[in-house]
C-alpha cells in the first residue's frame, strides 16, 4: 500500500498520481482524514467481481452453517439499533 498523499497534492499533480494509481493504489486524505483511493481501471473491475462472487448461504455445508451460528460480534463491532 502506498503512503497517504493529500487532496489537494493530487489537484497539483494529478497526472502522476494517475499513473502511480496504475501500479498500486493511491489514498487520498483531506484535513488528515483518508477519504478517497485513486486505483486503476483493472482494479476496480477485479474488486466488483470479487463483490458479485459470494456465495449464498445455501451453497454453504452444515458444518460451515454451525461455524457462522456458533461466531461471535466482537464488544466493539457490535451495533444498537436504540441509538
Amino acid at each position: 500500500m502506498s503512503d497517504s498523499v493529500t487532496a489537494s497534492e493530487v489537484q497539483k499533480n494529478f497526472g502522476a498520481y494517475h499513473d502511480r494509481a496504475l501500479a498500486e493504489p493511491i489514498r487520498v486524505t483531506k484535513y488528515g482524514r483518508e477519504t478517497v483511493y485513486i486505483v486503476s481501471a483493472k482494479t476496480f473491475h477485479e474488486m466488483k467481481q470479487a463483490q458479485r462472487d459470494v456465495i449464498a448461504s445455501a451453497e454453504l455445508s452444515d458444518d460451515e452453517m454451525a461455524l457462522i451460528d456458533e461466531a461471535e460480534i466482537p464488544p466493539a463491532q457490535r451495533y444498537r439499533l436504540d441509538k
